[in-house]
């Protein structure tokens, strides 16, 4: 029987013998590319904690020790360890989470995918036990990606004030987010990680002074009593134990003996510890740790053997940005490109390539990108700032204050928007059209395929008395939608614009197909409507109103939560302007969606034109 196979929790990973261990890491990595190689997910990322992980479920004590992980998508090998070893149907609908899951077990806590809130999360936690008399430890582990975030750095601030806390940082150091980290704490992590000369002078001196008669001794604990000045001149790690935090390391995260060693040292010490966890992304798996562009950070199906692509994806929404983006980059020289950790990913790279004094790439830190961007916008550039739809969370008062109150002329590029499919609750992007309907003078755009991606950039950067926003989904774009006609800047894709309609539908970007097919179906049962794209879909254009007056009801489909959005919009527009015609809303519904393809979300939620029909068909 394989050592995996006898794992079924914690408790057995303690009572293995440490002569077994190595074989438990390799069959740990074999299962990993095998199993992710069928499903896709986070590979490389779990190649390089398997040791971490290992010594930290043999030290701590899960679940009565709270293990946090920062991000989430680093947890596979901790899965592993607390008996979940069927990966099947990992990130797939009714498989395992490729996040932290509390459904899943109790070893699970922080399920939230967005990066640099695994000290806040332990700090609480930590204070909890002791004001509940609990003698139970929280332990942080997070990337040196994510502790670019400044979250992370507030949670530092009040860990450090807190001297007898029971919390362990572990940092695990790959050098890497996606890409490699960047940024002065990059540069700080990278000293502390190539000066170990304070180590080999301390251990020399130890050795020889120990060695010398009479003096020897009492000369080493003078020399060891100047520790700390040591440190500094060597590795100057004082930035941490400056704030009150002790640091240990760096500790070479692929011998386990030493990670384990640390961690027992951390747990012992009585107040917070930072252990300084050196990894290397892919660790095992020549074509992930051979992989430049993110060391298969995360991968589509693959073959294990080669490490290619089982699956050709066809030309993405991304992509059509990235090209648009390129060509406009060399055309106006005022036009600057700002991303959070994720610049391949939206598309930034060839941008970058062509002109990288005018791309910033600010680590985790949303927050800064926005009020950065109306710093750019200020003196003179267009910033367009492109992340994920997910992450403009956490930037809605940066968006808020900083952009709009300003009139700042700042563009945002929301990728992966509306349903995502495999990774889950917190990487949908369904609640970007909610935050952004708050904001005054905000003009938001949702292209229907790569065309109007290109065309609606182009019309972005030419705004400069406000933000705007384009968002589109993740995967293979769209087929192109030919407009039949333009009423007043509103593309109409099925219907008669000079017949008043039965419905008038209003297609939010991705679901302008889902809207087509529902007016097909309409009209083969006799009912008349008009389908139209209005593109630039906040503020609602007066034009539509218009059309609305003469229209008995109003449909919006958009792939944007219920509440709020362009549908309630479009509901309080016409409810302002005295239309009395009625307005069906179809989008997502107002809870947290579980992982599954973007299909099987559309058809559990009721976003496919069969069942928008038969809710229609009953007032038609």
């Amino acid at each position: 029987m394989a050592v995996l196979e006898t794992i079924t929790s914690p408790a057995d990973l303690k009572r293995l013998p440490e002569e077994l261990l190595d074989t438990l890491a390799q069959e740990i990595r074999s299962f990993l590319v095998a199993e992710v190689s069928r499903s896709g997910g986070h590979l490389g990322p779990n190649l390089g904690v398997v040791e971490l992980t290992i010594a930290l479920h043999r030290v701590f004590d899960s679940p009565d020790d709270t293990v946090v992980f920062d991000t989430g998508h680093q947890s596979y090998v901790h899965k592993l360890l607390t008996g979940r070893q069927d990966f099947s149907a990992l990130r797939t609908r009714g498989g395992l989470s490729g996040y932290p899951s509390r459904a899943e077990s109790e070893h699970d806590v922080v399920e939230n995918s967005h990066a640099s809130t695994s000290l806040s999360w332990a700090e609480g936690i930590a204070k909890g036990y002791r004001l509940r008399g609990e003698e139970r430890h929280a332990v942080a582990v997070i990337g040196d990606g994510a502790l670019t975030g400044g979250m992370a750095w507030e949670a530092l601030n009040n860990i450090a004030a807190d001297k007898d806390l029971p919390l362990v940082i572990v940092v695990n150091d790959n050098e890497r987010s996606y890409a490699p980290t960047i940024g002065g704490l990059a540069d700080h992590l990278a000293m502390l990680r190539t000066n170990r000369q304070y180590e080999q002078v301390l251990d020399w001196g130890k050795d020889k002074l120990n060695r010398t008669p009479v003096v020897g001794r009492a000369a080493y604990q003078a020399f060891h009593s100047m520790k700390k000045g040591a440190k500094d001149f060597w590795a100057p790690q004082g930035m941490f134990e400056d704030l009150g935090i002790k640091y240990l390391g760096p500790v070479d995260g692929h011998d386990e003996a030493s990670v384990e060693q640390a961690l027992r040292r951390a747990k012992a010490f009585g107040g917070p510890v930072l252990v300084h966890v050196i990894t290397q992304k892919g660790r095992g798996y020549e074509h992930a740790v051979g992989d430049e562009a993110d060391q298969f950070h995360a991968v589509g199906k693959i073959n294990p053997e080669t490490g290619l692509p089982l699956e050709i994806a066809g030309r993405s929404w991304t992509d059509e940005f990235g090209d648009e983006m390129l060509a406009l980059g060399a055309q106006r020289p005022d036009v600057v490109a700002i991303t959070a950790a994720m610049m391949m990913p939206v598309g930034l790279q060839p941008f970058a390539q062509a002109h990288p004094d005018r791309i910033f790439d600010v680590g985790i830190a949303e927050q800064h990108a926005t009020t950065m961007a109306a710093g750019l916008a200020f003196a003179g550039m267009h910033p367009v700032v492109a992340i994920y739809a997910t992450f403009l969370n956490r930037a809605f008062d940066q968006l808020l204050m900083d952009c709009a109150m300003h009139k700042a002329g700042v563009t945002f590029v929301l990728d992966r928007s509306g349903v995502t499919g495999p990774d889950g609750a917190s990487h949908h992007g369904m609640w970007d059209m909610s935050l952004a309907s708050l904001v005054p003078g905000l003009r938001l755009a949702a292209p229907r395929d790569g065309h109007q991606i290109r065309v609606a950039l182009r019309e972005a950067v030419d705004v400069e008395d406000g933000p705007t926003l384009i968002r589109f989904p993740k995967g293979s774009v769209a087929d192109p939608i030919e407009a039949r006609a333009v009423v007043d800047g509103l593309d109409v894709l099925a219907g008669d614009p000079e017949v008043d309609a039965e419905i008038l539908l209003v297609a939010v970007g991705s679901m302008a197909g889902t809207a087509t097919t529902v007016a097909e179906k309409l009209a083969a049962e006799g009912h008349s409507a008009l389908v139209v794209d209005p593109r630039w879909v906040l503020p609602v254009p007066a034009a539509l109103v218009d059309l609305a007056r003469r229209s008995g009801r109003v449909a919006v489909i958009e792939d944007n939560n219920v509440s709020g959005g362009v549908g309630a919009e479009v509901s309080r527009v016409l409810d302002e302007a005295g239309v009395a015609a009625p307005v069906h809303r179809f989008g997502l519904p107002k809870e947290f969606i579980d992982h599954a393809s973007r299909a099987q979300v559309l058809e559990s939620v009721g976003l496919t034109p069969e069942p928008i029909v038969e809710r229609l068909r009953a007032h038609l």
